[in-house]
């Protein structure tokens, strides 16, 4: 699994978007027993929080300490510093298994022998994400030439499977079909808009390979157009889930 991420864990913990209850309870009714679940590369803890309110217990875990120091609190979320694809849990410990935007970047066939082995009977895997974000056609057009033209050549080879919409990732499970779509709608300042971008790990890549932010390139044509807008983006949500037992 790669690290892409410890460098902005502030601003992945303050800029990257939420999934929304709607999507989280659509995921439960899924669920035969609640006593204990499992948030994999779980970044900031955000999709960890959610599921407290749902679980006894709701272990998380991330192979960035940086990122675990920004995590959300809650007394029944324990966070662990582990890899996705070996972990020191027992055998048949979890009702359901999350990974919230980032199997992508996961060896998925030991990945998924991990979670067959501490996944208990009947248990779910939910794997969550969200593409590249729709906003007003002025600033949709900026956008898509800067991850395109600009940081296009600096995105991981993994990137694909979100440009794919997780239809590529291998899925060994009883899938759990649904034709229901999830988004999220958001408002947001230009500060968060350009937060947001910073957190890419294509501008990271980009950032440390020539020494200055890519941001700089668009970021006047950008705050124009995103101030003459509506100020609305919209995240086309990804969900694939099974059974994993």
């Amino acid at each position: 699994m790669k690290d892409n991420f410890s460098a902005q864990a502030k601003g992945y913990s303050q800029f990257r978007p939420r999934y929304p209850e709607e999507m989280v309870n659509y995921i439960l009714q899924f669920v035969e027993e609640r006593n204990s679940a499992l948030d994999v590369a779980t970044g900031n803890g955000q999709l960890a929080a959610k599921l407290s309110g749902h679980f006894n217990n709701v272990h998380a875990t991330d192979i960035s300490s940086s990122q675990l120091d920004n995590a959300v609190v809650k007394d029944n979320i324990y966070y662990s510093r582990q890899s996705a694809e070996n972990t020191d849990f027992e055998d048949n410990s979890f009702n359901l298994i999350t990974v919230g935007q980032a199997i992508h970047w996961f060896d998925f066939e030991q990945f998924y022998k991990e979670i067959k082995r501490i996944g208990k009977p009947k248990s779910i895997i939910a794997v969550l994400g969200y593409g590249l974000f729709k906003s007003n056609p002025g600033t949709e057009k900026i956008i898509s030439r800067f991850y395109h033209d600009i940081v296009g050549p600096y995105w991981d080879n993994e990137r694909r499977y979100i440009d794919e919409n997780y239809t590529t990732i291998p899925f060994p499970f009883e899938e759990i079909y649904t034709d229901k779509a999830f988004a999220n709608h958001l408002m947001w300042t230009f500060e968060q808009l350009e937060g947001y971008l910073e957190t890419w790990s294509a501008v990271q890549h980009y950032i440390k390979k020539n020494g200055h932010n890519p941001l700089l390139l668009i970021k006047d044509e950008l705050q124009e157009s995103w101030e003459n807008g509506d100020k609305q983006v919209v995240f086309p949500l990804l969900l694939r889930m099974g059974k994993i037992k």
